[in-house]
């Protein structure tokens, strides 16, 4: 009778030990404003600041060829309207070939610049976001978290969970500035050969 109830005891042991190994521990929550972050850090204002003096220059130059292409294109226009319908002569044409051409090397240039404003502002985030990710797990560690939430992904919560100071610490840490360079281009695939 003894031995059967040691057979039951260590049989209910061995059952119970891997159930207590398979509980998951309890979450410990951390939650991080990544706006604030964006907004606050060095860098980012920094980076923000230039950004804007690109943004502004590049609606500068737009009002700059506006205001010198609108006077021609009105000229033009005016020209068409008083030959009330007829052919255009040669030179009226080749004028307004010209016009097109300047008017389209104009938006191509603003064109060309505003992508190369967001890819700089892309290459900025990635850069931020490189160092953002690893604040966040330094900061869980120090605080023994295991999950970390954005604050606007949260209902409500204590402030006392909230990191975003020792996060934003650490992003100015480790980033006290960012390359205001645009994204390195992708190489194109080469084509593959003929078989």
């Amino acid at each position: 009778m003894m031995y059967r109830l040691t057979a039951a005891l260590l049989a209910a042991t061995a059952i119970a030990t891997p159930a207590i190994a398979q509980r998951t521990p309890a979450a410990v929550v951390v939650v991080v404003d990544t706006d604030r972050i964006y907004r606050e850090c060095t860098a980012c204002r920094t980076a923000q600041t230039q950004l804007q003096s690109q943004v502004t220059a590049l609606q500068t130059r737009q009002q700059t060829l506006a205001n010198q292409l609108r006077p021609e294109g009105e000229a033009i226009r005016t020209a068409v309207e008083a030959l009330k319908g007829k052919e255009p002569d040669a030179a009226l044409r080749t004028r307004a070939q010209t016009f097109q051409q300047r008017q389209q090397q104009a938006n191509e240039e603003l064109a060309r610049t505003q992508q190369n404003i967001q890819s700089i502002q892309a290459n900025v985030l990635r850069q931020i976001n490189d160092r953002l990710r690893p604040a966040i797990n330094t900061v869980m560690t120090q605080k023994g978290a295991n999950v970390a939430v954005d604050v606007d992904a949260t209902l409500a919560h204590g402030q006392a969970i909230n990191v975003t100071n020792e996060v934003l610490a650490a992003v100015n840490q480790t980033l006290p500035s960012v390359s205001l360079t645009p994204l390195p281009q992708q190489q194109q695939p080469q084509a593959t050969q003929g078989r």
